[in-house]
């Protein structure tokens, strides 16, 4: 997948504009970053100031921007982006979340690329007895509020792709 996009965006203009929604340190930007053609400007967007600080330090000449997602998605501009990343945050955030998401990003015409979401697949070697207690309990908590409404756990990858093909 990841040369799939590499790929994509080869045949797009330079720079190539990325936004890193819950950027965190920008770790994606270190992983995905090396496997994406030079003249990269990334965008690392997210709530936690000292996160950004880190992720600014760790990656030269990304710019980054302050903004709770949960409330500010509406705030970011899209415009002349090419690409969204987000990483371990799509199981996070509710159904509406996801679609507001996936009409910003057809509105906008940028790609999506979206890693390390929950899909419900877990397993244990070796297995032990609490392996079940320890599955419920993940469940529960992936479907609790975090901000965003309640979280659609193991079931965001299937919406928001639902939410994209419809947005177009």
């Amino acid at each position: 997948m990841i040369d799939a996009l590499a790929a994509w965006l080869a045949h797009r203009p330079a720079p190539h504009r990325i936004v890193d929604l819950g950027a965190g340190t920008g770790a994606l930007a270190r992983a995905l970053g090396p496997a994406l053609p030079r003249d990269q400007r990334w965008l690392l967007v997210d709530r936690d100031e000292r996160l950004l600080d880190r992720a600014r330090d760790a990656i030269p000449g990304a710019t980054t921007a302050h903004v709770d997602l949960a409330h500010g998605l509406g705030t970011l501009d899209l415009a002349g982006v090419d690409l969204v990343a987000t990483s371990a945050l799509l199981d996070l955030v509710s159904a509406a979340w996801l679609d507001a998401m996936a009409d910003r990003c057809a509105g906008s015409g940028v790609a999506v690329y979206a890693s390390l979401s929950v899909d419900g697949r877990i397993s244990f070697t070796p297995a032990d007895e609490d392996d079940n207690a320890v599955c419920a309990a993940f469940a529960k908590d992936q479907h609790r509020d975090k901000g965003f409404g309640l979280a659609l756990g193991s079931q965001a990858p299937m919406v928001f792709a639902r939410g994209l093909e419809y947005a177009g």
